[in-house]
């Protein structure tokens, strides 16, 4: 998600360099007022998510089918408002902060759906819009990415993967940590109100920080290769990782909601050969993660620890690790070195945040 600021705000952050990996097109492409039907990977939001001095948006980030008809997938706080939107809210793209602030230079390209899976239920932050006709390519494409295979893959540590999103275009990196527990701060209106905090559990962690910047929040994240196949539903960040929804608990979120019937808009996958590159056994990672388990609610209890996963220690080590990621420049009580005979590495980290940052606000 993304926050239009006042005027002034845009030439203090002009000054500072954004670092991005493996762009397309920077994003510039993910910000306009596409023709008919668009291709998501796009910028766009609710057209009431707007406070006085800011609007926001966020990325619509694939097609999916709820009981047989056309949605648009993103974020709670992206399409929902965290929870503020009403069902049948209008959806734009491209998202007010590309419009000047004025939903009448966007398409309306769907109707929220509902607030069906609050924040803090079904451990997932996601919500559906549903595609006007004609709105929505059918193929389901996304930009710089194509259309992707409709069967999702699951989360590997090492997995190469990449994502388009409305501020930072394609970019591409790896899957870092799995069963991560993370505390994820929100706000409750359009760069105001109440700041507020969710926990999740068994989320997917991705290096770069760059992967995922503001204004991303709600992007597919898919594999790296030909199929482009889902793997989670990218909402959150640090400048040090992006947070993902694994892709199967957005689907178990929401088929009970649609009779039974969810699945993603695609292509099919085609046979590739394998890419497994080594790193931890099952074996050696389901330990980590009995580990991971047993002691991360007293880890979680100090507000400066941020989340606990399980990953690899370094790239190519093969040794598995609990992970603990610590807010930097904030004391924290002493993390032992291992825990049950399981090495702990710490990580020092910005506050992960359903991201969102500032622009300018032209109303």
């Amino acid at each position: 998600m993304t926050r239009h600021n006042l005027a002034a705000l845009i030439a203090a952050f002009a000054l500072i360099a954004v670092p991005t990996l493996g762009l397309a097109d920077g994003g510039a492409a993910h910000k306009t007022k596409q023709t008919l039907p668009i291709r998501l990977g796009t910028s766009g939001g609710s057209v009431n998510d707007v406070s006085k001095a800011f609007c926001c948006g966020g990325t619509l980030g694939s097609a999916v089918l709820c009981n047989g008809t056309m949605h648009i997938l993103s974020n709670n706080h992206v399409l929902g408002r965290s929870g503020s939107a009403v069902a049948g809210e209008d959806t734009a793209q491209p998202g007010l902060i590309d419009s000047g602030c004025r939903a009448t230079g966007s398409n309306i390209v769907g109707d929220y759906l509902g607030n069906i899976v609050p924040l803090g239920t079904a451990n997932v932050d996601a919500a559906l819009s549903v595609a006007r006709g004609g709105a929505v390519r059918t193929t389901g494409e996304i930009l710089d990415i194509g259309v992707p295979c409709a069967i999702p893959a699951t989360a590997a540590i090492g997995m190469p993967v990449a994502k388009s999103g409305r501020t930072s275009g394609l970019t591409t990196g790896q899957v870092r940590d799995l069963n991560l527990t993370v505390s994820v701060q929100y706000q409750r209106g359009c760069s105001s109100g109440k700041k507020f905090t969710v926990t999740y559990t068994n989320q997917i962690s991705v290096t770069p920080g760059s992967f995922l910047v503001s204004g991303d929040s709600g992007s597919l994240m898919v594999t790296n290769d030909a199929n482009h196949q889902p793997v989670g539903l990218l909402y959150a960040g640090s400048s040090t990782i992006g947070i993902a929804n694994p892709v199967q608990d957005v689907i178990n979120a929401f088929a009970p909601r649609c009779g039974g019937a969810f699945s993603f808009v695609g292509g099919t996958c085609t046979p590739l050969a394998s890419t497994t590159t080594g790193g931890p056994t099952a074996t050696q990672l389901a330990s980590a993660t009995r580990v991971k388990e047993r002691h991360e609610r007293g880890l979680m209890a100090s507000p400066t620890i941020l989340g606990v996963g399980v990953g690899e220690a370094d790239e190519g080590s093969g040794e598995a690790v609990v992970r603990v990621y610590v807010e930097r420049g904030q004391s924290h009580a002493p993390i032992p070195d291992a825990l049950d005979g399981v090495r702990v590495q710490v990580v020092p980290t910005d506050r992960i945040v359903a991201l969102d940052g500032p622009g300018a606000c032209d109303r």
